[in-house]
């Protein structure tokens, strides 16, 4: 196996409430789930391939809860990357190199059946984890925004985190407000649900903590 890294920021849009009851091991709100990724690289290497610097996302849907599986996934990567950088980011992507459900790669691709060809094309992606929010252009394919969450008294934010000790994607995310619409080659459209704004610290073993 060979070793990996990455470390970087994520912000990921789903079609549950502001919550998504899957963070507390609970199904679907919707009874379905359908969601976006974007994950802004910082600094990653996998064996001597270098990482940093690259943005990588993901459209992913499943039938019924993840757990079920029959899930469908595309996955996009930096146009910038070089042929070793793609394989290297795939084979993370889809769970290789990392020991069994160590990682929410691995866990998400255990339950993937239907998997596009990878797009390798421009990645518009930036995030501010503490302010929550969130901006993803992959044109043609994919848009995704985020932002605080308001009261619906007076529209002031409203700041709230899950904190998952054990958790195999983060171990603190900022909840927020999230919008996304995917062209091709998937489709999706939600907007005023759940968007999870977090530091990620992974590798072949999981969740790099402390």
């Amino acid at each position: 196996m060979v070793y990996w890294m990455l470390k970087g920021r994520e912000f990921a849009n789903c079609n549950c409430e502001y919550g998504c009851n899957c963070q507390f091991g609970g199904l679907p709100d919707k009874g379905h789930c359908q969601a976006a990724f974007g994950f802004a690289i910082d600094e990653g290497r996998h064996g001597n391939t270098d990482l940093s610097g690259l943005n990588i996302a993901a459209v992913f849907r499943w039938p019924g809860p993840i757990h079920e599986g029959q899930g469908e996934c595309a996955a996009f990567v930096d146009e910038r990357a070089t042929e070793a950088q793609r394989n290297a980011l795939l084979t993370i992507m889809t769970g290789g190199d990392t020991a069994p459900m160590a990682t929410v790669f691995a866990v998400f691709a255990s339950t993937i059946t239907t998997m596009h060809e990878p797009s390798f094309v421009p990645v518009d992606f930036d995030v501010d984890v503490e302010g929550r929010k969130g901006r993803l252009r992959i044109s043609g394919h994919l848009e995704m925004d985020g932002e605080p969450i308001r009261s619906p008294v007076d529209g002031s934010e409203i700041r709230a985190q899950i904190r998952l000790p054990n958790g195999f994607e983060y171990e603190v995310a900022e909840v927020g407000s999230g919008a996304s619409r995917a062209i091709a080659p998937m489709q999706l459209d939600h907007a005023s649900s759940y968007g999870q704004f977090a530091y990620l610290h992974l590798d072949s073993h999981g969740v790099v903590r402390g």
